[in-house]
């Protein structure tokens, strides 16, 4: 069904940045406008804050990040559309989000893919992860670097010590089959919702739980309404600094490599306060009576089995795995 009400968002916004857009041929200043859904006290916001910041003193002022945060210019989906189309710069995406767009980044939302968080950086930064964000250009959407998001776990409002517990949970996943098959195998019933409506739909049981990194699970304030969070850490997926095509090809190549460079030292940054931010937040969640249950995740391990066996079938995806897997 088309969604008027999207279209009408996103033609607006559209008019709106074209409108803006003869104040930066005035000034002499390339000006480009990054929306995205987080809190401003989050991690990522903060390393883009740090982008921001780096790519002034690189350009010497001749480039400026305005950033909108908390879904001011639209959700993730939304704001991907108007990169499509001009109409916006940057944003920042769940790689979840962006299978839509580079199938191959569905691979992030396979179950206990990485071995350790160091398995993970040498991926990310390495040849993989550039290929990675050089994959959805087809689609004029290019990646400049992935943002740490951690591990994603479960949370709800009863108390989950394993798989069984999910059994006929109505679990809130983002707009990813991936995650919405993970969530089927384990016996769950996803339900795809919107990350700025879900702490409404927590609180009127149109869903039992969710999952998410720990972080956006103590910023969010979803800890208010479920009170049991096990780690069981079955996915990491990590967040991507998108640009669209339209914007980046206008940019001198002084001024890509600037921006690139300021997008991967935010990186850097971004993994620093990562880390503090996922000790402060379970802190935090234990302190406002939230039980934290460690899992046995090879009972996780077992149930999603299949989904390695369905990816093996498509002869990219297995290599795609394989050659993860052989990341040292």
């Amino acid at each position: 069904m088309i969604n008027y009400k999207r279209i009408y968002n996103i033609l607006l916004i559209g008019t709106f940045f074209l409108l803006l857009s003869g104040c930066e041929a005035e000034n002499k200043t390339r000006v480009i406008k990054l929306g995205h859904g987080l809190d401003i006290t989050h991690p990522v916001h903060k390393a883009m804050i740090f982008m921001a910041d780096r790519l002034k003193e690189k350009s010497e002022g001749k480039m400026q990040i305005d950033i909108y945060p908390n879904q001011q210019l639209g959700s993730e989906r939304e704001c991907l559309e108007l990169l499509q189309i001009g109409s916006l710069g940057m944003t920042k995406v769940s790689t979840g989000v962006m299978e839509n767009f580079a199938p191959g980044l569905k691979v992030f939302g396979l179950p206990f893919l990485f071995r350790d968080r160091q398995h993970r950086f040498n991926v990310l930064e390495g040849k993989i992860g550039e290929d990675f964000l050089n994959s959805s250009i087809d689609k004029r959407l290019k990646g400049l670097t992935f943002y740490d998001a951690g591990s994603r776990s479960f949370y709800s409002k009863t108390p989950i010590k394993g798989p069984e517990d999910l059994e006929g949970l109505k679990l809130r996943v983002m707009e990813s089959q991936t995650a919405i098959n993970m969530v089927k195998n384990l016996g769950g019933s996803p339900t795809p919702i919107a990350w700025g409506e879900l702490y409404t739909a927590l609180q009127q049981g149109i869903v039992d739980g969710a999952e998410n990194n720990l972080p956006s699970f103590y910023l969010s304030r979803h800890y208010e309404v479920c009170k049991y969070f096990i780690m069981d850490e079955h996915t990491a997926l990590p967040d991507e600094l998108v640009i669209g095509t339209p914007v980046w090809k206008k940019l001198t190549p002084q001024e890509q490599k600037w921006l690139k460079e300021a997008a991967m030292e935010s990186s850097e940054y971004e993994k620093e306060i990562w880390r503090k931010a996922e000790l402060h937040a379970l802190e935090e969640i234990k302190k406002a009576g939230v039980q934290v249950i460690e899992a046995n995740k090879d009972d996780f391990r077992e149930l999603v089995k299949p989904m390695y066996d369905e990816f093996s079938l498509d002869p990219e995806m297995r290599s795609i795995i394989e050659n993860i897997q052989n990341v040292q």
